[in-house]
């Protein structure tokens, strides 16, 4: 397949990219990486009349710490993050899940920014940047904002970049020390979009959870926070490391897959996708209380 016709422009400045994005809206499309928006183009699934290429735009690519937190840049390519010791040393789930997105050819070249806008529900960066609540700097031509995770992802494919925002910059903070995380998904073979995935981070505070943040993905329309099951794990005691919090665990993962409205499809049935989230997240659980020195 080939693409349709467009307009291909291939700005130097940010402040070029976003008057594009002004001026033609839903006719422009941002080219980042390119390993979402090129296929989806090759067969028609988008058809943008102008092709905004970010590759010459400088600035867009750091990866650096500031202020107890990581700035990767839209543009840091999914590789760069992977073998960052930063990212390993500051925010460890981050260099988990890294491996887990496609394939390392893909990686080369696929931007941390770009899977954000992109915003794939089977996507792995929107759950855990979820998971450790996250937030991205936007651009437009009127303003500059940062929005944070919770808001940013609106539906299936939409982002709160609408047609005229574009991505710089994504802000994660670093992981507390003594916090617990995990994180897991299940698909048919490596490499493809997981059926179901989990992102969990918890943090302690004596015998109480103190926060606890379980972002679920490829069972809605973007990443879906666990609210019923995060809320249990805080109000819960952790006093009793065998019994009561291996009752804590399950009451959590059972209302984990209760508040999901996962699709079906050739690949698995909606009734299969609760049964995973419900038992990723118990996994995903337990292996996160025990990094936090805890026992579920």
């Amino acid at each position: 397949m080939k693409p349709a016709a467009f307009d291909y422009r291939r700005p130097a400045t940010v402040d070029e990219v976003v008057a594009l994005l002004a001026e033609h809206g839903d006719e422009a499309k941002v080219l980042a990486g390119g390993q979402s928006l090129v296929p989806a183009m090759n067969f028609r699934l988008a058809q943008p009349r102008i092709l905004i290429d970010l590759q010459d735009v400088a600035g867009l690519d750091h990866l650096e710490e500031s202020a107890g937190a990581l700035r990767i840049g839209a543009m840091c390519r999914q590789r760069q993050v992977e073998r960052s010791p930063l990212v390993a040393e500051r925010t460890p789930l981050l260099a988990a899940a890294m491996p887990s997105i496609a394939h390392p050819q893909i990686r080369n070249r696929g931007t941390f920014g770009g899977s954000l806008a992109h915003a794939d529900p089977a996507s792995e960066l929107p759950a855990v940047l979820a998971a450790l609540g996250g937030r991205l700097r936007v651009r437009r031509q009127s303003a500059e904002e940062w929005v944070a995770v919770d808001d940013f992802f609106v539906s299936l494919f939409t982002t709160a970049l609408g047609s005229d925002g574009l991505l710089l910059e994504v802000e994660v903070p670093f992981q507390e020390a003594a916090s617990g995380w995990a994180f897991e998904e299940f698909s048919r073979r490596h490499g493809d979009y997981a059926l179901v995935g989990v992102a969990v981070v918890l943090g302690f505070a004596g015998a109480r959870c103190r926060h606890a943040r379980i972002a679920l993905f490829s069972v809605g329309e973007g990443p879906v926070r666990a609210r019923r099951a995060e809320e249990l794990l805080q109000a819960g005691s952790w006093e009793d490391a065998d019994a009561a919090t291996a009752t804590l665990q399950r009451a959590a993962s059972t209302a984990a897959q209760e508040d999901i409205e996962p699709p079906g499809d050739i690949h698995a049935s909606a009734d299969y996708r609760r049964h995973l989230a419900e038992v990723l997240t118990g996994r995903t659980l337990r292996r996160a209380a025990e990094r936090a020195g805890r026992s579920l």
